[in-house]
């Protein structure tokens, strides 16, 4: 286990609801869409998401560059449809929380938090990583209109 080494938080506002936000997170076809920064796909056939306490949290961020592979194992430690999202990487501690604020017209905040970082995966370098890939769930739900 990863000794903490620190939080990252990263929050934005989201042109969809609550509920749409939660099943763009929840349902892989979405999910594969935005997750992670420009410059990198997830294969839907990596992805596994069972939305509930202790399902799986499971996909595979692939490098365009070179291939390489950045595979994510976890499990979920609390769920709240339309609101929460909360799920502890195996191997690593990393404990990810993505909460849904319903912010009335059509828009959603979305926080995304992280606790027992790595440093490789602290620092401005990681924050604009979360921002483009919130970016890119922008465009998806923009797309969904």
């Amino acid at each position: 286990m990863t000794e903490n080494l620190g939080t990252l938080t990263v929050v934005r506002e989201l042109p969809a609801a609550p509920a749409e936000v939660f099943r763009a997170y929840v349902e892989p076809e979405q999910f594969v869409r935005f997750w992670g920064p420009v410059g990198t796909s997830v294969p839907l056939d990596t992805v596994t998401i069972e939305p509930e306490v202790g399902g799986r949290f499971d996909s595979t961020m692939v490098l365009e560059a070179t291939g390489d592979r950045y595979p994510v194992r976890g499990r979920f430690t609390a769920v709240r449809e339309g609101e929460l999202l909360e799920f502890v990487e195996e191997g690593v501690g990393l404990t990810g929380r993505i909460i849904l604020t319903d912010l009335g017209d059509g828009r959603t905040e979305v926080r995304m938090e992280q606790e027992n970082v790595p440093a490789m995966y602290l620092g401005p370098e990681a924050e604009a990583g979360h921002n483009s890939s919130f970016d890119r769930l922008v465009e998806h739900l923009a797309a969904r209109r």
